[in-house]
């Protein structure tokens, strides 16, 4: 197996050096900004930088594929968010769960903007809003479902929009739809590690085994229950990680010949169902003070 010790995420592709560009000159066009989050990992799939960058416009954060992520933690990510003056949904965007909600909250969010409008005989102009957030949240999908039309690419992997589109959804809403970007450098490892398992980060940037590995070693102390109810394990705590990667390829029949387990086989199914939610509803992050 891979060295799991030594490996790190880092993953700054050119493109999104020009996205932070045209995302400080393109704020003057909007109202407010909407950040798409992983619920799964709403501080993880944050862009540090985006705070500085959009300065005092008004935010508004989308936990989306809170199905797949654990409920109790997203109600207590939501606390956190209105806590800050960042006001959070939790939605599902491929489904649309939660997002009826979503006009009536930019117009609250608002009012101030729609009431000078008003004032300036400008009641009808659209409310501009600029939709960010790194690799792999569902910007498209939110825009799609918002719109009512697949009119922007999607894909369940990172970097497929490349170019700012406005897209009009109604409600007198025009929403502006910019490419995904991370930062250049992850401080914490573990905010590298994070945004591998959701894979919001090219997989080929860290091998599959060493993903894998670190991801049945979060399970194994926060959701053991998640392991020995999908892979029909017991005592998935006080097991050592290695021994149960051995287990579970041991279940699944994921050998190679003379009985060894097939590692790299088994890396991708986990991997593949835990981003499926197969292994449950599970949030890989901590809101600031929790212990970890």
């Amino acid at each position: 197996m891979a060295d799991f010790q030594k490996q790190t995420v880092q993953w700054f592709p050119g493109h999104m050096a020009r996205t932070r560009r045209l995302i400080r000159e393109n704020l003057s066009l909007v109202d407010a900004v909407t950040e798409l989050l992983d619920a799964r990992c709403p501080l993880s799939s944050r862009n540090p930088e985006l705070a500085e960058m959009i300065g005092d416009k008004p935010h508004i954060v989308l936990l989306n594929k809170c199905d797949l992520a654990d409920p109790e933690k997203t109600a207590a990510f939501q606390k956190y968010f209105d806590a800050r003056g960042e006001h959070s949904l939790a939605v599902d965007c491929r489904s649309g769960k939660g997002l009826h909600a979503y006009p009536a909250l930019v117009r609250t969010v608002l009012k101030d903007r729609i009431e000078a409008n008003r004032a300036r005989g400008m009641a009808g102009r659209a409310l501009r809003i600029m939709v960010v957030g790194i690799p792999n949240t569902g910007k498209s999908s939110f825009i799609n479902r918002m719109a009512g039309k697949s009119r922007a690419k999607v894909a369940d992997r990172p970097g497929v929009t490349r170019q700012n589109q406005w897209f009009a959804i109604g409600s007198g809403i025009e929403l502006l739809d910019t490419p995904g970007v991370l930062w250049p450098k992850f401080e914490d490892e573990r905010v590298g590690n994070t945004l591998a398992f959701i894979g919001s980060v090219k997989d080929e940037v860290l091998d599959s085994e060493t993903l894998a590995f670190r991801l049945i070693e979060f399970l194994k102390r926060y959701y053991p229950a998640a392991l020995e109810q999908r892979y029909q394990l017991d005592h998935a705590a006080e097991t050592a990680p290695l021994e149960l990667f051995d287990r579970i390829g041991q279940r699944r029949g994921m050998l190679l010949r003379g009985g060894e387990i097939d590692y790299e086989r088994v890396s991708n199914m986990l991997l593949d169902e835990f981003r499926g939610g197969l292994l449950g509803r599970i949030t890989v992050d901590f809101i600031p003070g929790e212990r970890a």
